[in-house]
């Protein structure tokens, strides 16, 4: 496949980058000065050149590692609370030592899953970001580990990078890690394995290539880097992985060297009112539709009625996001619903005409209104 990067980074203004915990600290844990002054010099030159940057490190934990003399990362959700309270003042500290070298201000952001489930958080987030982009600050961001005990466990900041990416509105976005970027088979397991440099389209072929985390610091491995790429592109976001120890691998990336794997971007991307309905929203039920629903839903993108509903999942208010599903129990949709769970559970399967004379009053037509609702 024929293809030329500079068609998607020519006109880059602002670049989310993300650095994994192995990128910045030593195998024991503890912080790899040398890799964390190389890359801070790489983002402050970035910088200074006029383009907006916001930066997304992991390494709390790894650093509270080091500082209580652990030899191995912590297994038991208090621990890696008391690791990630512990190392997440020593890691922004030194992040603050080495930018101002630079001259740089930098400004440290907590998020957790709550943060970018609730859509209120959600804009407050995004307007403190661009508040601090406009006052040439670089935002560092992490999960707040010590209080966020499901991020802990499930969680990773390739996705939650992704998701900044689309907060922020980006051009870019790079996640740097210790692996050269998506290969068509294990590198380590493999001796015949080779790297893809390029992914027009991210299906099961691609999601098949990544495999599992081989670092003993991190959380995150290929898996959570092609859902972040899924969520990136969707949303019109180019993407690139790459080894964070390549010399000047960022200032090589943005001169279009073909470095990593480039994960190309949707050419009619989400609109971005419909982003944090499909990547960041809390989901808190489900509504089953019939085959006909579904057929307008997405063939004819139409708003779902309560004609076309067949069963309730979850309890859930007006205003929250819920799933659409099929027949099959498949997700085939999402969207901000307009009817509570109990309203929806009286109103199921009648016309529209009809609402008012079961629930005394009509506020809407629609259960799911399409300008809400994304299609799965």
């Amino acid at each position: 496949m024929i293809y030329n990067r500079q068609d998607y980074l020519k006109n880059i203004k602002r670049v989310v980058i993300k650095v994994g915990s192995s990128s910045i600290t030593h195998s024991n844990g503890l912080i790899n000065l040398n890799k964390m002054e190389h890359l801070c010099q790489q983002i402050a030159d970035i910088h200074n050149k006029g383009i907006e940057i916001v930066f997304v490190s992991s390494g709390a934990i790894g650093a509270g590692m080091g500082k209580l003399m652990l030899k191995e990362r912590p297994r038991t959700i208090p621990e890696k609370q008391a690791a990630a309270a512990v190392g997440q003042g020593i890691l922004i500290h030194l992040y603050e030592k080495m930018f101002s070298e630079y001259g740089i201000t930098i400004a440290q952001i907590l998020l957790t899953r709550e943060d970018m489930g609730s859509k209120n958080r959600y804009l407050n987030g995004r307007f403190a970001l661009s508040a601090l982009i406009e006052k040439n600050v670089i935002p560092i961001i992490n999960e707040n580990d010590a209080i966020s005990v499901e991020e802990i466990k499930f969680g990773d900041n390739d996705n939650l990078s992704a998701l900044v990416a689309c907060m922020v509105e980006a051009d870019l976005l790079i996640i740097l890690s210790d692996i050269d970027g998506l290969y068509d088979k294990n590198p380590s397991l493999c001796s015949d394995a080779s790297i893809i440099n390029f992914v027009d389209k991210i299906d099961k072929s691609i999601e098949e290539f990544a495999g599992g985390t081989i670092s003993n610091v991190g959380t995150g491995g290929m898996i959570t880097k092609i859902k972040a790429a899924r969520v990136s592109t969707s949303s019109g976001i180019p993407m690139v992985i790459a080894k964070s120890d390549e010399p000047y691998v960022l200032d090589k990336i943005l001169s279009f060297s073909d470095l990593g794997t480039f994960f190309k971007p949707k050419i009619i991307p989400l609109k971005k009112e419909k982003r944090w309905i499909a990547f960041a929203s809390k989901v808190t039920g489900s509504i089953t539709v019939d085959d006909g629903a579904e057929n307008a839903l997405i063939k004819h993108h139409k708003s779902l009625l309560p004609s076309g509903i067949l069963n309730i999942s979850g309890s859930f208010s007006h205003r929250d996001v819920v799933n659409i599903m099929d027949i099959k129990n498949k997700i085939i949709a999402r969207g901000i619903t307009n009817y509570s769970s109990s309203d929806l559970e009286k109103i199921k399967g009648i016309k529209t005409g009809d609402i008012e004379k079961v629930l005394g009053i009509k506020n809407y037509d629609e259960v799911i209104h399409c300008d809400n609702m994304v299609i799965i």
